[in-house]
């Protein structure tokens, strides 16, 4: 449930708002129709009301509607469109990308899974908004606020990058997301750790002799990938797609363990 609630002063102020901004569009109302629908409203934080009630202003045409003043409420508790949440959704096809998602692209993204498994993109992309829009709207009926979390791929890199990037956008608050970046940052504590780590930072750290045997045996391991045979690229084609069937089935139950959750409340 939202944890905003008007009290009687803010409720009022609101009311005369809402009877405000039907004048501005041309239109009369009278204080206990505004009142009434200031009631309605009193569930969601003042500034979001209001910053609602100037896009009407801007974009509706004709009458003044609680509807229309809704839906820009709910547009501001922060859950991506259709489009943006299906673009985020299609991220976790990349096993090495890590992606963060809401609740209700997670269960869309499940319920699409069948679709998209029969390689029917389009279709699955219908299924996917279909599913979105209605576990967003009920959602939103039950005033319940979005809920990012991450999917964490195989890319160190990539997973510091999603994390800053999230909480950049406020998806992630800044407290959790310095958590996940200290997990995800962590300083190796011994010359041949840095040594190590220097294979892929580039910074040279001489490393132990009893590791410098370690080293080239990567060496010569990593030489071998470039030089792999066409059969053995196959090989690690198919090792991939199973990484990331696997990766989506996990999605898959962690989606059916939410939506038992959702049922059960």
């Amino acid at each position: 449930m939202n944890t905003f609630e008007m009290n009687d002063q803010q409720v009022a102020g609101l009311a005369a708002a809402i009877c405000a901004t039907a004048e501005a569009m041309g239109q009369e109302m009278s204080p206990g129709t505004a009142a009434m629908m200031a009631e309605d409203l009193c569930a969601y934080s003042v500034a979001v009301v209001k910053a609602a009630l100037k896009a009407c202003r801007f974009e509706v045409k004709g009458k003044l509607a609680m509807a229309d003043i809704l839906q820009r409420v709910q547009a501001a508790d922060g859950r991506p469109g259709k489009d943006e949440a299906w673009a985020i959704a299609m991220a976790t096809n990349d096993e090495f990308e890590t992606v963060v998602l809401t609740d209700e692209i997670q269960l869309a993204l499940a319920a699409a899974k069948p679709v998209l498994d029969a390689g029917d993109k389009i279709g699955a992309r219908m299924a996917f908004i279909d599913a979105y829009q209605r576990f967003v709207g009920q959602a939103r009926e039950d005033e319940k606020p979005v809920n990012w979390h991450v999917s964490v791929g195989f890319d160190a890199n990539r997973r510091i990058q999603a994390v800053t990037r999230a909480v950049q956008m406020q998806r992630i608050p800044q407290e959790r997301g310095q958590k996940y970046l200290a997990d995800l940052s962590v300083e190796p504590i011994t010359e041949d750790g840095r040594a190590l780590a220097g294979l892929i930072t580039g910074v040279v750290t001489r490393p132990a002799p009893r590791l410098r045997e370690k080293l080239a045996l990567v060496k010569e391991s990593m030489l071998e990938m470039r030089t792999a045979a066409a059969e053995r690229k196959d090989e690690m084609r198919i090792e991939a797609a199973n990484e990331l069937a696997e990766r989506r089935a996990m999605l898959v139950q962690q989606a059916q363990e939410l939506e038992a959750k959702r049922a059960a409340q």
